[in-house]
């Protein structure tokens, strides 16, 4: 499998381009199962949880063609298959999207309990007990939950509208939910919704093909279904946990960087944190500045559902954390197992005490390089920023995790003067499969260094 490699010690400096957010484009491509036309989404991130789902999609029968301005084109024309088969759906969680489609489109749906990264349990009874409201009967056989919509007056099979009222935001159910809604009898309503841009995203798609929702971005979201949805153009929206691991690493490893694409309004809660820990962060017109001198203070951070502070951000927190002077209680309120980056970060050398569900930070003491394994996607993106702020050479296993959400993640540091690579196994090694290589294999291997006469960091507080 391949490593990256990378050398602490150099600020960073210039522009970087986010690109388009992993989990805005899963459900909208989900979503292409709703109609017969064609649909053409731009803005698709090249990561391999995107080439898993179009991989699924190809097998029920979708025809996907992705192009090189990084659009994707879909048309559900000839839908084959009714499953999401388990060997796709064991490797990335977001397949339980195909469930909502399938189900208000065709009337039944089959499809593998979900897996991907093993941050928390997870479970997907939110969906399933939204789906029973609208009717449908749920069956569990062999891992699959199989699901029917019931039978209308016409005799046609077809989801009804109801009054939902989440247990808790989900994100995912929330989405499957508007997907299923949209083509639903009668009005569906959404109470205690998910709140985050990917569902103003999934919403602006949808209300292109003809959908009638009102309400996304608040914790109530109304549906009126109709009778058929249509194609439509569309743009994924910028990737904000993306952003937000740029903006942190810059201020893990010093230097002044534009991140251009970020909004701001997406990262408010990240960015005032930022700021109370000493970063300097300007807001400007489609971009964000970050300019950092690594003299910063502890902070306390607690996750929640949108607006409050992203959990896919708290991992990339923790690690500029380790560099900041004082305790910091970090506490993960969305999933039970998301410090498994703390091993590894304490192998770096960190100060890091868990307690239940808080971590204690005690920062301002220099990081090492280390050899260290990624062991889901936040955290292997984690490493990597405590590697640039860090001393000496990191070697980071295991980037597979990475690759699932980050496009080409080494290129872009290397590009604002990260001393990083990717290192791929030599031939004898590269026998054994490799997950990564659903991204682009034209792409690697790949060494990408700073220029020539970058300086390193002095001290600390430079």
């Amino acid at each position: 499998m391949d490593e990256i490699v990378i050398r602490g010690g150099l600020r960073l400096a210039g522009e970087v381009e986010v690109g388009g957010a992993k989990n805005a484009a899963l459900p909208i491509l989900f979503a292409s199962l709703l109609t017969a036309d064609t649909c053409r989404i731009r803005n698709v991130p090249r990561v391999v949880d995107c080439v898993t789902t179009e991989r699924l999609l190809e097998q029920l029968g979708v025809d996907v063609v992705p192009n090189q301005d990084g659009s994707v084109v879909l048309t559900a024309r000839e839908i084959t298959s009714l499953e999401a088969p388990y060997d796709l759906v064991k490797t990335m969680r977001a397949s339980f999207l195909a469930l909502g489609p399938l189900l208000a489109r065709f009337g039944e749906a089959r499809v593998a309990t979900p897996g991907g990264c093993a941050i928390g349990s997870r479970p997907v009874n939110i969906h399933l007990a939204a789906f029973e409201q609208m009717g449908a009967s749920i069956h569990h056989s062999h891992g699959y939950v199989e699901a029917r919509a019931p039978r209308g007056a016409d005799g046609r099979p077809r989801l009804r509208g109801a009054h939902i009222t989440f247990e808790m935001p989900s994100v995912g159910a929330t989405e499957n939910v508007m997907m299923a809604a949209s083509l639903a009898a009668g009005t569906t309503v959404i109470d205690n919704a998910a709140r985050e841009p990917e569902i103003v995203d999934l919403a602006i798609l949808l209300r292109a093909m003809g959908a009638r929702i009102r309400g996304e971005g608040t914790s109530s979201i109304e549906i009126e279904g109709v009778d058929e949805l249509g194609g439509c153009t569309h743009s994924v929206v910028p990737d904000r946990i993306e952003a937000g691991t740029f903006l942190m690493a810059a201020a893990a490893a010093g230097g002044d960087v534009t991140v251009q694409g970020a909004r701001a309004e997406h990262l408010s809660a990240a960015i005032e944190l930022m700021r109370r820990a000493g970063v300097v962060i300007d807001e400007l017109p489609d971009a964000v500045r970050v300019r950092s001198d690594r003299r910063l203070r502890a902070v306390d951070v607690r996750t929640a559902p949108h607006p409050g502070f992203p959990t896919d951000l708290q991992a990339q927190m923790m690690a500029l954390m380790c560099f900041a002077e004082g305790a910091s209680c970090i506490t993960e309120t969305i999933f039970e197992n998301r410090f498994m980056h703390v091993q590894e970060l304490v192998r770096m050398g960190a100060d890091i005490r868990i307690d239940g569900h808080t971590a204690v930070v005690h920062g301002g003491k220099p990081l090492e390089g280390a050899p260290v394994m990624a062991t889901d996607l936040r955290a292997s993106v984690c490493l990597v920023v405590a590697a640039l702020g860090a001393d000496n050479t990191t070697r980071l296993q295991r980037v597979y995790h990475l690759d699932r959400g980050y496009e080409r993640l080494e290129r872009k540091l290397a590009g604002i003067g990260a001393d990083i690579e990717r290192v791929s196994p030599r031939p004898a090694e590269a026998a054994a499969p490799r997950v990564e290589a659903a991204t682009d294999p034209a792409a690697r291997p790949v060494s990408l260094v700073p220029p020539a006469g970058t300086p390193r960091r002095t001290s600390n507080a430079s």
